[in-house]
């Protein structure tokens, strides 16, 4: 079994070595290999840890563990859709009504200047569970640790 934190340490470096490789999604294909969940069912099961910021009955909201920017987060369903073609209307609007509060906070408390959100489909869909992500954007911007974002999102 691998070592969340020593996982981290090397995405960190390969990512920065070798571009935008997902290897977080790499890593847990190869070491939890239930072929019947995607890595966020595997989440939202509590299987496989993550920094959760938001949550009710439809979705939750977490940290990417490999953030393009400050705060990149991502709207989960809870119950396990392909993609934008199998997801209900109700729980797609939801998504992003959520994702919509959850970038006011972003903004406030870490003063980006915009964000940009982001389903993907098809060949760009990596997990195949339909995410939003919400990538806020800076006009400068040095990117900091996942636990300092995650601390800074969740106090007051």
């Amino acid at each position: 079994m691998i070592c969340l934190h020593n996982y981290i340490e090397y995405s960190q470096i390969f990512t920065k070595s070798i571009g935008m490789i997902d290897f977080y999604f790499y890593l847990f294909y190869n070491f939890y290999g239930d072929e019947d969940m995607d890595i966020f069912c595997k989440i939202l099961n509590g299987e496989i840890p993550s920094k959760k910021i938001y949550e009710d009955d439809l979705v939750v909201v977490i940290l990417d563990v490999n953030p393009r920017s400050n705060g990149h987060s991502l709207v989960i369903p809870k119950k396990h859709y392909d993609d934008v073609y199998d997801i209900d209307r109700d729980t797609f609007i939801h998504m992003w009504d959520v994702a919509r509060d959850i970038n006011k906070i972003i903004e406030k408390k870490l003063h980006s200047n915009g964000a940009t959100f982001e389903f993907n489909y098809g060949i760009a869909q990596e997990v195949k569970h339909i995410h939003l992500h919400i990538i806020p954007r800076y006009k400068y911007e040095d990117i900091a640790g996942v636990d300092e974002i995650y601390n800074v999102i969740m106090n007051d």
